[in-house]
C-alpha cells in the first residue's frame, strides 16, 4: 500500500475515532428519553451538546456526565415541555444528527442579517427609544433578545436595511447607527458605560448574552433589589486529594438553566470532568468537578467568589425575560391602541412589573 493510501486510511480512522457516538432510547426510563453521547474530548463539546438540547426547549431532568482521560460521555434524561418522553421521529432524527456533528467553535456567516450588540443602564422606556432610533435610521429588526440583570440591559438585535433588505455594510452608517445608540444607553451617572457594535456574523444568540454581560461585569454590581428565596446557592470547595474544584448550585429549576451554567462555566475557561444534575420537584441540583484549561483547580480565595458571584449571575439573567416583553409590547402596542382604558392598562402593567420585578 503507497504511503498516501496509508494516510487516507488512518485520516478515516481519526474522524471514525472523534465522530461522537449518539444512542437515544425510550426504553431505559419511564419518565424521560435518554440520550447518551460518547466522543472524544474537546474543550466546549459539553456546552455544544447542551445547546443542541436546550434549542429545541427540552427539560433536562437528570444528567451525568464524565470526561477523563481523552473520552467524553453525557448521558441526559430529558423531556418536552410537556414532561412527556420524545416521540416526534422528526425531533428524534434531529437531535442523532446535530449531535453527532457537534464542532466546538463553529461560526455562522451573516444569513442576509447585521448583528447589533448593546449595552447600557436599564430603564423604563429605553426598548421603546431604541426601537425608535433604529426605525428612524431604516433599520427593520427581524429578531431581538433583551436581558436584564443588576440595573444592566443586554440586547443582541438582528437588523437589516429596511429599504433594500439588505445587511448594513455601509461604513458611515454603521457609524451613525453606534453613535446613536450609545446615547440613548448611556445612563446618567454612567456614561462611559453604553457599548454598542455592530457584525456581519449571526452567533448563538443566548450564548453572546452571556458572554456581553459577563464582559460588562454585571455579576459584581449590588442587586436593584434584595434576593429573594429562590435566589441561587452557589458554593465552591477544592477537592484537594483529586486537584477538582467543586461546584455546587441548587436553584429553582426550569429550562436552559444547564446551558447557562455550563455556558459560564466555558467561558471563565473551566473544563468540566464530571457533573450530576438531578431535578426534584421544582428544584435543582448541579454539581460539577472542574478545573482550568490548564488543569488546576481554583487557587485563591478572590477566584472562589468570582466564580460564585458569576454562577449566580448566570442563573438569574433570565428572570426579567417576561418583563422585556411586555415593554417590547408595550412600545409598539401604544402606537396602535386608541382606546383610553387599554392604555391605562397597560400602563399600570408596566408600572407594577418593573417594580415587582427588575431584579
Amino acid at each position: 500500500m503507497e504511503w498516501s493510501a496509508c494516510l487516507d486510511e488512518y485520516e478515516k480512522l481519526v474522524i471514525r475515532m472523534t465522530t461522537p457516538r449518539v444512542v437515544i432510547d425510550n426504553a431505559v426510563s419511564s419518565k424521560a428519553t435518554v440520550v447518551k453521547v460518547d466522543s472524544a474530548r474537546k474543550h466546549r463539546i459539553l456546552l455544544e451538546a447542551v445547546q443542541v438540547l436546550t434549542d429545541l426547549n427540552l427539560s433536562i431532568k437528570k444528567a451525568y456526565i464524565s470526561s477523563d482521560g481523552r473520552w467524553f460521555m453525557d448521558v441526559f434524561h430529558v423531556t418536552d415541555l410537556n414532561g412527556n418522553k420524545l416521540t416526534d421521529e422528526s425531533v428524534i432524527n434531529y437531535i442523532e444528527q446535530s449531535l453527532g456533528t457537534i464542532h466546538p467553535g463553529k461560526t455562522t456567516g451573516s444569513n442576509g442579517l447585521t448583528a447589533l450588540e448593546l449595552t447600557g443602564t436599564d430603564r423604563i422606556g429605553l426598548l421603546s427609544e431604541v426601537f425608535a432610533v433604529l426605525a428612524d435610521l431604516q433599520c427593520s429588526v427581524v429578531d431581538a433578545k433583551v436581558w436584564t440583570h443588576n440595573g444592566r440591559i443586554a440586547s443582541l438585535m438582528y437588523v437589516k436595511d429596511c429599504n433594500s433588505g439588505s445587511p448594513i455594510e455601509d461604513t458611515q452608517h454603521i457609524d451613525r447607527i453606534e453613535a446613536r445608540l450609545r446615547n440613548v444607553l448611556k445612563g446618567d451617572n454612567d456614561i462611559r458605560s453604553a457599548k454598542t457594535m455592530v457584525s456581519m456574523a449571526i452567533t448563538h444568540t443566548e450564548r453572546r448574552l452571556h458572554q456581553v454581560m459577563f464582559a460588562d461585569r454585571d455579576y459584581e454590581r449590588k442587586p436593584i433589589l434584595q434576593p429573594g428565596g429562590d435566589s441561587p446557592v452557589v458554593t465552591v470547595q477544592n477537592w484537594v486529594e483529586r486537584g477538582y474544584s467543586v461546584v455546587n448550585v441548587q436553584c429553582k429549576d426550569r429550562t436552559k438553566l444547564l446551558f447557562d451554567v455550563v455556558c459560564t462555566l466555558t467561558d471563565m475557561e473551566y473544563i468540566v470532568f464530571h457533573a450530576t444534575i438531578n431535578t426534584a420537584g421544582d428544584r435543582a441540583y448541579l454539581e460539577f468537578y472542574i478545573r482550568h484549561t490548564d488543569g488546576t483547580p481554583i487557587s485563591s480565595e478572590p477566584e472562589r467568589q468570582r466564580v460564585i458571584q458569576c454562577l449566580q449571575a448566570a442563573v438569574e439573567r433570565r428572570a426579567s425575560e417576561v418583563i422585556v416583553l411586555l415593554e417590547f409590547v408595550w412600545s409598539f402596542s401604544a402606537k396602535l391602541l386608541d382606546h383610553a382604558f387599554v392604555r391605562r392598562t397597560f400602563e399600570m402593567l408596566m408600572r407594577t412589573s418593573f417594580s415587582m420585578n427588575r431584579v
